[in-house]
């Protein structure tokens, strides 16, 4: 390429070209896994030469200019681009993504926690350990937000399809309405900027956590509906938000401090995650001083939300919900353009270590792929997996069209724990036609088919297993399973939540993985679905339709 260019600006310096101004697209192979890249420049390009030679002092330096201007964008170029014209069936083409999404994974190395650099290697050769690096200490998940243009709307939708309870609200005209439900251990909090802008008098009114109207609603234009911040509980949020900074984090929002209503204060803070999604960092002390303890089944930290749970009249009992509680957040998933920028800088902020690892090999189709990290906290009870979508297959990869749908980075699915998921799928089947949740498409019968054998690793007796009447069921619900040496994953996917094709839920059971005969699993028992993600991916494809 530039050969091509400097004999071009050559050619036109000599006296003998035409100088216009237009696209000119070259087309070149490129070694980087032999696929044909290419870039558009706009550039000199050649026409048919006049009969006398054109160029003045003046025309000389600004061509001289261009001619520079045009070899360092080749030397610049992004690695992935689309190609022009005719191609051959025998050549994988790259897709020219757009400009926030121009940078492959090994285009920018960030190296993480103790100086290595972050390097796939694959499922296969991946070995799990916990070094506990973690740079805070993190209790647990608190919540979700997520902005969206009617809270009481949104909110609705998820209190019908999982029976969630409205345990607080937020309401002020000057700057958003935001409704906080929860089901168990899930709580999600969705909050809408309010129509008028605040004057002066209510300006300096409450908001909800990080709000700010011109922002939320920026936010809302670019994702839709989509998750805002992730809500860590933490011990100490000062230290937390100092640590993140310190190491290459940056801040969103210094910590602040909040009235509880028991009586107590609520630090909270925020550092960019991915995209414009932050993470939240907040801890809370009583009104003696004590550090609240976190619980997945205790209220949300977030204070400023009036209660909307009324007590049964007397000698009435209270209404059993049809859909058992949800147990916690098991897992939420990024997509981002940069899987090893994104990675480095996340561990490197907070230490959290890779927990699983899968690359296009791994869990690709021959029509699209991704790679995939899993970062965890020490406790590995908070999980945040990261997709990254790879290039030159027949179809654009589902994880490229989320960055060009979504406008960037942030949060394609939250993955929700349940104790019966056969219990929990039937019921919400049984809703979608009332305005709850629909499904992804079930498997295929060979995946139905093929499934015992699959299922079948080893004979060791003491493995998790599934009977014929649950091999049925699962069969009947579309729910998919897959199994890893310490235990089973049983999983559904919803049809995205919104109407982007952007967010979505998956539900999960995990069996076995016990720590001492409680109640509580080993977090990530079971896998992530390895065994599934071919047929998840051809499941996905079908839906969103041939992307080519």
């Amino acid at each position: 390429e530039r050969s091509f260019v400097s004999a071009s600006v050559l050619y036109i310096l000599s006296g003998r070209g035409y100088r216009a101004l237009q696209p000119v697209r070259f087309i070149s192979p490129c070694s980087r896994n032999d696929y044909i890249t290419a870039r558009t420049f706009s550039v000199v390009g050649l026409l048919p030469q006049p009969a006398e030679p054109i160029l003045s002092s003046a025309n000389m330096a600004v061509l001289f200019a261009l001619a520079i201007f045009a070899l360092q964008a080749v030397a610049h170029r992004p690695p992935h681009v689309a190609l022009s014209g005719t191609r051959r069936a025998s050549q994988r083409v790259s897709r020219e993504p757009k400009a926030w999404l121009s940078m492959s994974s090994s285009s920018a190395p960030t190296s993480v926690q103790g100086g290595a650099t972050p390097q796939l290697v694959g499922f296969a050769n991946f070995k799990r350990t916990n070094p506990k690096s973690d740079r805070f200490e993190v209790l647990g998940l608190d919540h979700l937000e997520m902005y969206c243009s009617d809270a009481q709307t949104a909110s609705g939708r998820f209190m019908l399809g999982l029976d969630m309870d409205c345990v607080g609200k937020f309401e002020s005209e000057a700057h958003a309405c935001s409704v906080l439900v929860q089901s168990g251990g899930v709580r999600f909090l969705f909050t809408a900027p309010a129509g008028n802008a605040p004057d002066g008098e209510t300006a300096n009114a409450p908001a909800p956590i990080g709000f700010e109207r011109s922002g939320a609603q920026k936010f809302i234009e670019d994702h839709g509906m989509a998750i805002r911040a992730i809500g860590l509980h933490v011990a100490d949020c000062e230290a937390a938000y100092a640590a993140c900074v310190a190491n290459g984090g940056a801040g969103v929002l210094e910590p602040v401090q909040l009235a509880s209503e028991d009586g107590g204060t609520v630090l909270a803070s925020e550092v960019e995650l991915y995209g414009d999604v932050v993470l939240r960092l907040i801890s809370a002390t009583t009104a003696s001083g004590e550090a609240v303890p976190f619980s997945p089944t205790c209220p949300s930290l977030v204070p400023g939300y009036a209660s909307t749970l009324e007590s049964p009249p007397p000698g009435e009992a209270s209404v059993s919900p049809e859909l058992a509680p949800l147990v916690r957040f098991d897992h939420i998933v990024g997509n981002v353009p940069v899987l090893t920028e994104a990675w480095g800088r996340i561990s490197r902020m907070t230490g959290f270590h890779q927990f699983a690892e899968f690359t296009a090999e791994d869990v690709g189709t021959v029509d699209s792929g991704l790679n995939s990290i899993v970062l965890a906290s020490n406790s590995e009870m908070v999980l945040l997996p990261m997709n990254e979508p790879t290039f030159g297959t027949r179809r654009k990869s589902q994880i490229q069209s989320y960055l060009e749908i979504n406008r960037g980075a942030g949060v394609q699915h939250i993955a929700l724990l349940t104790r019966d998921i056969f219990a929990t799928v039937r019921e919400m089947r049984r809703r979608s036609a009332r305005g709850g949740f629909t499904f992804m498409p079930r498997p295929s019968e060979e995946y139905y088919r093929t499934l015992p054998e699959r299922l079948a690793l080893g004979d060791d007796d003491d493995a998790p297993k599934l009977n014929s009447a649950q091999l049925a069921e699962a069969e009947e619900l579309g729910i998919l399973v897959d199994r890893d040496d310490q235990g089973m994953l049983l999983q559904i996917f919803t049809a995205p939540v919104g109407d982007r094709k952007t967010l979505f839920l998956e539900f999960i059971q995990r069996i076995g993985c016990d720590d001492d005969g409680t109640a509580e699993q080993r977090g990530g028992c079971g896998g992530f679905g390895k065994g599934n993600f071919a047929e998840l991916f051809k499941t996905v494809e079908d839906f969103f339709g041939d992307e080519d």
